[in-house]
């Protein structure tokens, strides 16, 4: 119900936007992006109402990503801007009706496959 796409390998200081399609009744739910690095646990990168009118966003990408979404297109997207080689891994989108904070505790009812981001010279 969750299909993230546009990740792929960049060079450091390049941007990316990804794209998160969802279909049903998921998409009046907060989203939130996360990410998943080899060895590592899956963290929140940042989340937006269902509305598009707040967002919530992980201190580590502050300033460089957005999170925005066009509910008649029923996506989400993750600008991403200023990536580092830091910023490798693993994107997710994910969907919950609980709001920002629940999903900033890497819960959510609805989980995308994911797609790779590497940033790399």
């Amino acid at each position: 119900q969750l299909v993230e796409s546009g990740g792929g390998l960049v060079q450091p200081g390049d941007s990316l936007r990804l794209s998160c399609v969802a279909s049903g009744r998921t998409f009046g739910y907060t989203m939130g992006w996360f990410r998943q690095a080899p060895g590592k646990e899956r963290e929140f990168v940042g989340s937006i109402s269902s509305s598009g009118s707040s967002t919530l966003d992980a201190d580590s990408v502050k300033g460089r990503f957005t999170i925005s979404r066009d509910n008649a297109k029923n996506t989400v997207y993750l600008q991403m801007n200023s990536l580092k080689p830091e910023d490798t891994a693993v994107y997710y989108c994910a969907g919950d009706s609980r709001g920002h904070y629940y999903l900033k505790t890497i819960r959510a009812d609805f989980w995308g496959q994911g797609t790779q981001v590497t940033v790399s010279s």
